[in-house]
């Protein structure tokens, strides 16, 4: 029987990333809050080079965040 209440689309990633870097997805949020003038895959970049983030992670992070 499917979960009527799992996330679709980029926070379904969200436990994946909470528990692969140990950070909540408010930590990764506050980050992109300081990088808002970049361009999606500029922060995406920034996020992997800067944080270790695979590229995966990195783009369903910046995806929600873009979307809010």
């Amino acid at each position: 029987m499917p979960n009527v209440d799992k996330p679709k689309g980029p926070a379904s990633y969200f436990p994946s990333i909470e528990k692969t870097y140990g950070q909540p997805i408010a930590h990764w949020l506050a980050i992109l809050d300081g990088m808002k003038d970049k361009k999606h895959m500029e922060q995406v970049a920034l996020l992997k080079s800067e944080h270790q983030l695979g590229h995966g992670h990195a783009n369903a992070l910046v995806a929600f965040h873009k979307s809010r």
